[in-house]
């Protein structure tokens, strides 16, 4: 189970599956937790949701595609929760675009970023040469500073980039909530997995309609 934004909704959508999830409810900082059924909740940091997943201490996880995207995990993708939707973007500092400029002099942008694998991805594949700036915090900060030309981050509403003076120049990927598995387990446990996805599927058509 991924902490932070996704959590709430992860747990909505769990209970809509009749999956019992009553000791997630009042947890505390506990991080594992034993339902009633059986089942067992590991709840940690969605970055390292695949990293569980693929090592196989967790037969599924939920997390973002932008994380599926970045970290590259050799599990299965399941299922499109459709929760938690949001944009992977490049964006710049407000006015005209520095992009062509920069490139055109320099031969090179400059782009910060918590998402490297991405941020070059996406740059590479249009052609253009990229210089990444590696950061954890606010990723904002870096063309209000100088530390770069512009950023690739993940937006919802995109009012954090306004408020900072940015603004989106290009979408890279949507991106949502997904359900992943480990490879083994959906085989050793693929009655147990095809049926909570049948359940989970079925909820989120609910949720869609």
């Amino acid at each position: 189970m991924p902490l932070g934004a996704l959590y709430v909704d992860a747990i909505a959508l769990l209970e809509a599956a009749d999956v019992d999830v009553s000791p997630l409810r009042n947890g505390g900082r506990k991080l594992v937790f034993d339902a009633p059924d059986g089942t067992v909740f590991i709840t940690t940091r969605p970055s390292d949701v695949p990293t569980y997943v693929e090592a196989g201490s967790a037969d599924i996880g939920i997390v973002g595609r932008d994380v599926i995207i970045e970290r590259r995990p050799d599990v299965y993708e399941l299922l499109d929760l459709r929760f938690g939707e949001c944009r992977m973007v490049y964006a710049t500092a407000a006015g005209q675009d520095p992009t062509p400029e920069v490139i055109a002099r320099l031969g090179v942008v400059r782009v910060a970023t918590k998402y490297p694998r991405v941020a070059e991805a996406h740059f590479l594949a249009t052609g253009r040469q990229v210089e990444l700036v590696k950061v954890t915090g606010s990723v904002e900060l870096g063309p209000l500073v100088g530390l770069a030309d512009g950023i690739v981050d993940l937006v919802a509403t995109g009012r954090t980039l306004r408020e900072n003076g940015l603004v989106e120049r290009e979408e890279i990927f949507h991106s949502s909530a997904r359900l992943i598995a480990n490879r083994v387990s959906h085989k050793l446990r693929a009655e147990d997995i095809d049926a909570l996805i049948a359940r989970l599927a079925q909820a989120v058509a609910a949720e869609s309609t």
